[in-house]
This record gives structure tokens, sequence and C-alpha cells, in this order.
């Protein structure tokens, strides 16, 4: 919801449905789940996968709309993050969750790599 929360608030509510944020945040989250070495990396497609058959964008908006420097804003005022730091919920195997803050840069080269082009 942190990934997803930013995309509702960065573009307005309405442009997305809340689903469809939600849905592409966890994109995002599984991406940086990975990326932290919680997950193998071969679960981002599988879930990318899941979410195109289901409707739902896999993409993030694009860099010209929502840039990195107001997502990152967006999320630190998210109500899991903790004196500014900005905590998410990530996959921590197949069917467990766990909550824990990630360095930025990673979080923003996460944005980077899921943003849609334009």
């Amino acid at each position: 919801h942190t990934f997803g929360h930013a995309i509702e608030t960065g573009l307005g509510y309405g442009a997305w449905l809340h689903g469809e944020a939600v849905g592409c945040g966890m994109v995002l989250a599984a991406d940086l789940s990975a990326r932290l070495g919680l997950v193998e990396a071969g679960l981002v497609p599988r879930l990318q996968q899941l979410c195109r058959r289901a409707g739902l964008p896999v993409q993030a908006p694009p860099l010209s709309v929502l840039p990195v420097a107001r997502w990152m804003d967006l999320m630190r005022v998210d109500k899991k993050a903790e004196g500014g730091e900005i905590r998410f919920v990530l996959i921590d195997g197949l069917g467990r969750a766990t909550m824990r803050a990630a360095p930025d840069a990673l979080v923003a080269a996460v944005i980077r790599a899921h943003a849609a082009p334009g």
C-alpha cells in the first residue's frame, strides 16, 4: 500500500482506482523485496503476470508525471512511516510478510525501474 498510496495521492484521487494503484504498488514492493534478498527475483515477473491477468497496471506512472522526489515525499507521510523513515510491507517468502524500511537509493531504483516511459 505504501507505493500504491503514493500513486493515488501523487496523481490525484480518482486518476487511478484504489485497486489499480495497490496492484501496481504490489509489483514495486515485490521488486523491493527481491532487491533486499527476501525473495527470489523470479517472483516479480510472476506477480506482474498475475496483475496483468487481473487487468491491473504493472507499470508506475511516468517520472515526468510523478517524479521520484515526489514519490519519496508522499511515502514519508504514509501512516507506516516513523520519524521520516519510509516503511514498507514486503514479502518475506511466499505467504509471509514483514514491515521494514529500505534505503532511499534502493527505493528510488525500484521506482525508476517500473516507471512507464514518457
